[in-house]
């Protein structure tokens, strides 16, 4: 029996051994006749996004390198890792012609200098690489990239930049292809870290959630990676490679035998950068494909049809509000004005010296527009025709406001996390308070419940409406999303929108969450790249509007919007 234990104990570690050998990789290898780059090293401390900070950094040129000729550019976390191999690489490749003559950025994480002999310094590759936000995406585009580049010709093309890492670095690679696809567009990731440990998890669900992005991605691992306290590598990236091919994206993928280290990555490099930088000098748009998608997406939004510029120069925009004539409203908090979109798309003053109104909503009659009016405090409203205006309860503070088509008006007041109605011919009164926050307000397709943002939350709330006009059963119903890794937990829920299928659209930090009526967010679609997240929305048809800073956004969608001053709707019945 020993001897039987021994034999199976060499066994085992032969095996093991077995699976963490992978062949070298022939490309490489220096190779005669193939002109060589050049590998220059640096240091970056000047950060203010990670005050304090110090890294190395190596920056790769090759042979074919023209000044003034604009190169591709590839970036490695943990970069100076990369050094042993990927410049050889480089060389046999762009010397065949296999890949863009690129300039090979190396950065290693940052670390904060100990204060004395006897200290640590603080190491901050975690912090950096492993949050799932927007943080080290920032970094790179913004302060170190400039420094770095600096002095060398490189693409601005997203489609021809590129972006590596492994483990807790290839989460970062991702994460800031996922967060600037206008900067980066192919991945290789190895080993990536999308488990527990600063949301990294969560992406697999907001891969599917989001709207897709011009990425192409290639994964590897082995089924012998890290399982750990905050997850399986193993599990972690199967489930981001179904997720991706759920929604239509650009994926491709290895999986070996081995653990947690970049053998089997390095040994593959050069067959992934052919499959990376496959068209490159054809067809080098990197593109999603929605009919390869299993999502609902294509049954809310226009393929191809993305976000247009409705207006700009304002302070910060919000209150939209539309009427059966095609006009389009909305305010602007900062300069205490209202503007008037017509149905071809003029936009004119319509209201200046507005006491800082923020919600607007039309009445049944179509000739009246309400106002949360900030300063003094007091919901007010407009003739349109005329610009009378007229004032409907005092001394109080609302945010938002919603009539619906038997002229009931609902408004919310953020201070006293309250929701107030006033029914006609009556004086306003609370409807319903207990709220955790408040903020948009919107009435359902069919008119019979109250939804309430919790712009400090992450939910909206929904309440049914009694006789009185008060509100019955209030619960935090719709559950939204909220970016993972991110210093604010707030969802930001501001205003919203209903189309006639009981679809609720929500404004908030990550974009405009879709939500069935069971209270699920079925898509998320972002602000246009660069622009702040959307206050507010609307629909107008099928336009989709979105108030997004000192700017005003529409895009067509597939949606049908349902207005409170019309006749109510039933939605059909939900998938529950």
């Amino acid at each position: 029996m020993f001897k039987i234990l021994i034999a199976l104990f060499f066994l085992t570690s032969f095996v093991v051994a077995q699976e963490e050998t992978y062949p070298d990789d022939p490309a490489g290898k220096k190779r005669e006749g193939v002109p060589q780059g050049t590998v220059t090293n640096h240091v970056f401390d000047a950060s203010e996004i990670y005050p304090g900070t110090t890294r190395e950094y190596f920056i790769y040129k090759p042979a074919q390198y023209v000044e003034g000729t604009p190169a591709a550019l590839m970036v490695f976390q943990d970069g100076k890792g990369y050094l042993k191999n990927v410049p050889r690489v480089f060389d046999n490749l762009i010397h065949d012609g296999d890949m863009p003559v690129t300039i090979g950025v190396f950065v290693n994480p940052g670390i904060v200098p100990a204060l004395n002999e006897t200290a640590q310094p603080r190491f901050n590759r975690s912090f950096e690489y492993d949050a799932a936000d927007d943080r080290y995406p920032r970094f790179l585009i913004e302060e170190f990239l400039p420094v770095a580049l600096k002095g060398l010709s490189v693409t601005d093309d997203p489609n021809l930049r590129a972006i590596c890492g492994s483990s807790s670095g290839g989460i970062a690679a991702f994460n800031a292809a996922w967060h600037r696809p206008d900067q980066f567009r192919r991945v290789y990731t190895t080993v990536g870290t999308y488990v527990g440990l600063r949301g990294g998890n969560e992406l697999p669900v907001l891969v599917r959630k989001m709207e897709p992005k011009p990425l192409r991605i290639f994964l590897q691992d082995g089924s012998k990676d890290n399982n750990l306290y905050c997850g399986s590598w193993w599990v972690a990236n199967q489930d981001m490679l179904a997720s991706l091919q759920w929604a239509g994206y650009e994926v491709n993928h290895e999986w070996g035998k081995g653990g947690h280290n970049r053998k089997h990555g390095n040994a593959i490099f050069s067959k992934v950068m052919h499959w990376l930088w496959e068209g490159w000098d054809k067809d080098p748009v990197i593109r999603n494909h929605p009919d390869k998608a299993a999502g609902r997406r294509l049954e809310f939004f226009e393929e191809g049809a993305g976000w247009e510029l409705v207006s700009e120069g304002h302070g910060f925009t919000e209150g939209p509000a539309v009427n059966a004539a095609g006009d389009f409203f909305f305010s602007d908090l900062e300069k205490s004005e209202i503007w008037r979109v017509n149905g071809t798309g003029k936009v004119s003053l319509f209201q200046k010296n507005t006491g800082g109104t923020n919600g607007l909503a039309i009445a049944p009659d179509g000739k009246t527009l309400y106002g949360c009016q900030r300063e003094p405090g007091r919901l007010v409203s407009w003739n349109i025709d005329s610009g009378e205006m007229s004032v409907h309860a005092e001394n109080v503070k609302p945010n938002d406001v919603v009539v619906a088509h038997d002229g009931t008006v609902y408004f919310s007041e953020p201070r006293s996390k309250s929701i107030w109605v006033i029914s006609p011919g009556k004086k306003a009164k609370v409807a319903a308070k207990g709220y955790s926050g408040v903020n948009g307000v919107v009435l359902s397709t069919d008119q019979t419940l109250v939804y309430v943002a919790d712009y400090g939350g992450r939910f909206v709330w929904s309440g049914q409406r009694k006789p009185d006009g008060t509100l019955a059963f209030v619960q935090p119903f719709y559950h939204l999303n909220i970016a993972p890794g991110s210093v604010d937990v707030r969802s930001q829920a501001d205003g919203m929108a209903v189309d006639k299928d009981g679809w609720l659209l929500v404004a908030t930090a990550m974009g405009v969450q879709v939500c069935d009526p069971p209270g699920r967010v079925h898509l998320i679609v972002p602000p246009p790249i660069g622009e702040r997240h959307p206050s507010n929305v609307a629909l107008q048809g099928n336009v989709l509007y979105a108030t997004c800073g000192g700017k005003v956004f529409k895009r067509q969608v597939r949606l049908t919007g349902a207005q409170p001053w019309d006749n109510p709707v039933k939605p059909p019945k939900p998938q529950l």
